[in-house]
């Protein structure tokens, strides 16, 4: 033993000098020829390698890491760019996925056999069948809309309830998107008040039309873009005021107020009209199955007495952020009207199409990959109306069929649960998703990362409430 220790073994070795150099000289080479995506990958390889081992030994880490991921990917996208970064989240499913199997006999399968497992398949079924649609749209398109439509769906949601099995999951994903989304808010804040980072200023620049409104910045923090930031805010702030008004300790409940000042702080600053319908629906769900038949009465009269004075009055219109929230009320508005135009076109020329233009005909990938089709020239500003315009009035009956279904499977299973903590998580879970669903409306909102994910998540931990509210259940029996 004492001759591995010693002083000539510890020496560094002749070669490892040079080796140091020659690595340096080449990452610098390359760092100057491709920028920081060298350095970015140099990271990452030094994180993913401990990260897939660890990985391989709890797969659970995967979907933790997929959340931490989905909020800050676009930091990445602005300040390093250079790669698809969204491919990782692919990545990251399929290696979670890989990981249980490696590991499968430690899981209930048996986890997967209840509805939701089911009309995730009928989803997924659907999309495929889409390839044999005879509008022809692109096969590069579909994939490319597949993924946030049905893949991650497929994906993730099994996942969930296959590896998310104790109430302290629960708690974690909680703390998760409630203080990303605080982050969120917190970097949106420095945004109006601090200015932008190059990348974020490189990305205004590109998107002045609709980020930069009267010399007024939608601020859009390092989400995807203002929509998705405001819709976001709102998501997560119904979550938690829901929470706040919980059985738990004072200390708890004064942080969760704090942490909704500061998400409506941020829904205002990104100008994101349709987060009031997000906040309002949200709310309205949650005082419907609270059965607390108080708090529906006093929740509705400030609802509104809101409603009230963004409608019938100006209280409020020097402040541009109040403003733009109003203007979400006003049927003459242009913007409102020009969705509507669009609408009316896409009726007549879907009228004759029942299962749409294809998956990957609208929107950014309608224009990516199948240019020269009528339906990538109208932006669908709605993912119902994506949907639709994708998938005809076939597949958005079964669609908008499937996520009604969910929620009414989510409220009456928060309706019977006993364990009154656990009870209004799963409250405060399934109202966000309420708020989620009707906010896409407007905006596309439940496609688009991280509100995607979190839906998904919702989904799961609130099908497996009753399995977490047994050791309540026998308590008291």
């Amino acid at each position: 033993m004492n001759h591995l220790l010693s002083s000539s073994a510890l020496r560094p070795k002749p070669l490892l000098l040079p080796l140091g150099l020659l690595a340096s000289i080449v990452v610098g080479w390359l760092t100057a020829g491709h920028g920081p995506v060298v350095v970015g990958l140099l990271i990452a390889l030094a994180v993913a390698g401990p990260f897939g081992l660890a990985l391989f030994r709890q797969p659970r880490l995967g979907i933790i890491g997929l959340v931490v991921y989905c909020f800050l990917l676009f930091i990445l996208v602005r300040e390093v760019g250079g790669i698809p970064y969204g491919m990782a989240v692919d990545a990251l499913l399929v290696l979670t996925w890989v990981a249980v199997a490696f590991n499968h006999e430690r899981f209930d399968w048996r986890r997967l056999r209840n509805d939701l497992g089911l009309v995730t398949l009928l989803w997924l079924g659907y999309n495929l069948l889409e390839l044999g649609n005879p509008a022809g749209a692109s096969l590069a398109g579909w994939f490319q809309e597949m993924r946030s439509t049905a893949l991650y769906w497929s994906l993730g949601v099994p996942l969930a309830m296959l590896l998310f099995t104790r109430r302290q999951d629960l708690n974690l994903f909680l703390v998760l998107i409630l203080g990303l989304s605080v982050l969120g808010a917190l970097n949106g804040l420095k945004q109006q008040l601090l200015g932008l980072s190059p990348g974020e200023q490189a990305f205004l620049d590109e998107n002045t039309k609709t980020h930069l409104l009267w010399g007024k910045l939608r601020v859009f923090s390092f989400y995807s873009d203002a929509g998705q930031f405001g819709a976001a805010q709102a998501h997560i702030l119904v979550v938690a005021l829901v929470l706040a008004l919980g059985p738990f300790a004072k200390w708890q409940r004064l942080l969760l107020l704090a942490a909704a000042g500061l998400l409506l702080v941020g829904m205002l600053l990104s100008g994101t009209r349709g987060a009031l319908f997000a906040l309002g629906v949200g709310i309205a769900v949650a005082l419907l199955i609270s059965k607390n038949i108080k708090a529906l009465v006093l929740g509705g009269l400030l609802a509104l007495g809101c409603f009230g004075v963004l409608k019938y009055t100006t209280i409020g219109n020097q402040n541009y952020s109040i403003y733009r929230l109003r203007t979400a009320l006003d049927p003459q508005d242009a913007s409102l009207n020009v969705r509507l135009r669009n609408q009316l076109a896409l009726r007549d020329y879907l009228s004759s199409r029942p299962f749409g233009g294809g998956v990957g005909s609208i929107g950014n990938t309608g224009i990516h990959y199948n240019a020269g089709q009528y339906l990538a020239t109208i932006p669908p500003d709605s993912y119902w109306v994506k949907v639709w315009a994708m998938y005809g009035i076939v597949g958005f009956v079964l669609w908008l069929g499937i996520m009604l279904y969910i929620l009414g499977k989510c409220c009456g299973i928060v309706w019977r649960i006993r364990d009154k903590q656990l009870k209004v998580k799963l409250l405060a879970l399934t109202a966000g998703f309420a708020g989620s669903l009707v906010c896409s409306y407007g905006n596309e909102v439940i496609n688009f990362m991280p509100s995607a994910l979190i839906v998904y998540l919702t989904w799961a931990f609130v099908f497996a409430g009753p399995r977490l509210d047994r050791p309540a259940q026998q308590a008291t029996s």
